[in-house]
């Protein structure tokens, strides 16, 4: 016999030997239960599982169980699974807002003037909201992101390990077991919590989060062949009667019934072969996300009590580097795109979409640049999901799907807003505003947008958008507009002489284009006049109606990373205004205002930089085009509108160091600024600059950030103020 076909013979028996000792070898099924955060802990006992070389037959999962569960089923090392939950931006998977920077500009303009959107639809049959407070969008790229060495895979059983996740029929209340599809949808639909999360669409089916219907799936590990069960329960357990005296606590304990009552049914299919692992968690709950390395231990811990029943499921070296093998080896790469299709039911043209993505087929899958361009497409407000998958073709190639879910709520939205400023002595600000916005009026994408702002400022404004192509880039504006301003004149020892009523009207026309992500340039006619409606101390203004007309031409460029307190990114903008009496104007003058705001951010401290200069270059504008600085972050230490004249100028610079944790932060910090106001800018000079100095403190919240701060000036006066909802682009606008 050769050597050859003797070493042949050995390898064919090896193989039998294996193959007999697999038959032998029970089957083992590992049980993840929901539990929110508390389900990091299943990494700790995957952690154990590999060190005892205990290999697993099936994985089954729940809400979080689901998440640990199908990462580790679709190959993912324990290690790397554990290192992706502690570097994950969990903040962000309960937010829909992909970020500022998403927004197109025309958005971000009025971000300060409406910043809380509440998901409240308005339809000719009233008002709407939405299937929950989170519609999953950011959830949905987090989970894609994890899961995308399995993006291929529809049928489970093919993944590394045969997976299931178990998800709630909202109309039935059945437990559905979802064993085919996209990975990351069925993971999205097991972890949908009832009215956090907005319930997943599948099969025709609303989904929600399995642990309404079993929260420990023994049973499914039963029917996919399990022998033996290593079940994990992370159940929250019941509260005390002396710990039930808030509305929240009656809310979860309630909760927590309903999953305690399905997890002790599914705990009674248990024998003694069977394996079940509580991990002690006391003192931890399901929202504690950034405690990861604890969590880990816990389940590491939990899963070790039970080494000596694990042992008996170890297999030797050869069989384990066999199972691993099989693991890492379940890759899938989606390789290039053959086609490329939008799944879209709305009521905007296809091409609307279509051309808002830079894929092209032919070309390998650009995972950054399609998500970019899918939160872009998200960040127009119109739809509740935009999502994509890959679908391998009949011919060996890959699909890739978008899918688009329009707001069940819209498709016309209500947005609010406060700003408030108070100097504890002279002056006081407080205006509350409302915006309808009317989407999706034509096939390219018309908008009508109209404001209401009631208070010291009151002011309404309504404008049709309309897109000239299907990708935003030419748009036409028309508009029209009331406002009302207060002016203030001060003497030379900063005392009010005059206090004087401006109310504005106008209607524009504009024609603009969008300069990529973050600029937009727009050339308008603007034709209003101005009244002087009380005048109260030394007349400084002319009574009667004051004509206006003119050409603007407006240029900017915005990425700032937030609206009210940035940490990256900038904003610059350039506005030239001519106002002419052949346009209708009672006014004869040129005009200019630039912008230029930075800022940068080390360790959770940020340094902001703001210059801002308006300069009236021929003519005369008069008291109603007065520019007005004074107030919060406008040189402080003075009134708002104490500083005012045609021209002005003011740079500052404003230190912030946020503190607390991710979900409640507070900041501090100091600023310093120096500007002033002149009939003309020729009039400035070093020695009559004016300079402020002030520190401030607050907190972040829906409405924008609440700040106290106190402010001195080089003319030894001090200010204290309380400012709701400031943000420095205003300024511009």
């Amino acid at each position: 016999m050769s050597v050859l076909r003797l070493l042949g013979l050995v390898i064919v028996l090896l193989s039998t030997s294996l193959a007999q000792a697999d038959v032998g070898r029970p089957k083992v099924g590992l049980v993840l239960s929901g539990g929110g955060a508390k389900g990091m802990a299943h990494v700790g006992v995957l952690r154990v599982l590999e060190e005892l070389q205990v290999p697993v037959d099936f994985v089954v999962g729940t809400s979080a169980g689901s998440a640990v569960g199908a990462l580790y089923a679709s190959g993912m090392d324990v290690h790397e699974i554990e290192e992706r939950f502690i570097d994950m931006d969990w903040v962000s998977s309960f937010q829909d807002d992909p970020g500022r920077a998403y927004k197109p500009v025309r958005r971000k303009r009025q971000d300060w003037r409406y910043p809380v959107s509440p998901g409240i639809g308005v339809r000719s049959d009233g008002l709407h909201l939405g299937g929950g407070i989170i519609a999953g969008q950011n959830l949905g790229f987090i989970l894609n992101e994890l899961t995308r060495d399995a993006s291929l895979v529809e049928d489970f059983d093919k993944l590394a390990i045969p997976f299931r996740a178990v998800a709630t029929d909202l109309e039935t209340g059945e437990e559905v077991v979802i064993g085919s599809g996209n990975l990351s949808e069925a993971i999205r639909a097991s972890m949908s919590i009832p009215g956090v999360y907005a319930p997943v669409t599948l099969d025709g089916r609303l989904l929600v989060d399995g642990g309404v219907a079993n929260n420990l799936p023994v049973s499914v590990a039963r029917d996919l062949g399990a022998d033996i069960v290593i079940a994990v329960d992370i159940t929250d357990p019941l509260l005390e009667r002396e710990d039930i005296r808030e509305a929240f606590s009656v809310v979860g304990q309630l909760t927590t019934m309903m999953t305690r009552q399905n997890t002790e049914q599914q705990l009674e299919l248990l024998t003694d072969q069977d394996i079940l692992i509580r991990p002690d968690l006391e003192g931890l709950s399901s929202a504690d996300f950034y405690k990861a390395p604890a969590l880990f231990e816990l389940g590491a811990s939990g899963a070790r009590k039970h080494a000596g029943e694990l042992r008996h499921l170890s297999v030797g070296d050869d069989h384990w580097e066999r199972f691993r093998s099989r693991l890492t080896e379940h890759s899938f790469s989606p390789g290039v795109i053959t086609g490329i299709r939008i799944d879209d039911d709305s009521r905007l043209a296809g091409d609307f979409l279509r051309q808002r993505i830079r894929q092209q087929a032919g070309e390998p899958l650009d995972v950054a640049a399609l998500e970019e361009d899918l939160n872009r497409i998200y960040g127009l407000g119109y739809y509740e999901t935009v999502s994509y998958s890959l679908v391998p073709t009949d011919a060996g190639g890959t699909d890739l799907v978008v899918r688009v879910r329009e707001k069940s709520w819209g498709p016309n939205y209500l947005s609010f807003g406060l700003n408030y400023e108070d100097n504890f002595e002279s002056d006081t600000r407080f205006n509350v505003a409302t915006s309808l916005r009317m989407t999706g009026l034509n096939a390219l994408g018309g908008e009508w947008t109209t404001g209401l702002q009631l208070g010291t400022q009151p002011r309404v404004r309504t404008e049709w958008f309309q897109p000239l192509d299907y990708g935003f880039e030419r748009f036409l504006t028309l508009g029209g507009e009331y406002s009302r301003e207060s002016l203030s004149a001060f003497d030379g020892e900063g005392e009010r002489i005059t206090e004087v009523d401006i109310t504005n009207r106008q209607i524009d026309l504009a024609l603009g284009t969008e300069l990529g992500a973050n600029g937009e340039v727009r050339l308008a006619y603007i034709r209003g006049y101005a009244t002087v409606d009380e005048q109260v101390g030394e007349p400084v203004a002319p009574s009667g109606s004051i004509q206006s007309g003119n050409i603007n031409l407006q240029l900017v460029h915005d990425s700032l990373d937030d609206t009210f307190l940035p940490e990256s990114g900038g904003f610059a903008g350039i506005r030239g205004r001519f106002e002419r009496p052949g346009l209708g104007s009672d006014r004869d003058f040129d005009s200019v205002r630039v912008m230029a705001l930075g800022t940068a951010s080390w360790n959770k401290a940020s340094v902001t930089g703001l210059l801002f200069a308006n300069a009236v270059t021929r003519g005369v504008a008069g008291i109603e085009n007065s520019v007005l600085l004074g107030g919060f972050h406008r040189l402080s230490a003075y009134s708002q509108g104490e500083v005012s004249g045609e021209d002005a100028a003011l740079a500052g610079v404003y230190v912030r160091q946020e503190f607390g944790g991710p979900f409640m932060p507070w900041f501090a910090g100091a600023g310093f600024e120096t500007g002033n106001a002149w009939s003309s800018l020729g009039d400035a000079r070093w020695n009559n600059l004016l300079r402020s100095g002030s520190l401030f403190a607050g907190i972040d919240t829906f409405l924008g950030p609440i700040q106290v701060a106190t402010a001195y000036n080089n003319e030894d006066d001090w200010s204290a103020y309380l400012n709701i909802g400031f943000s420095f682009t205003r300024l511009f606008y």
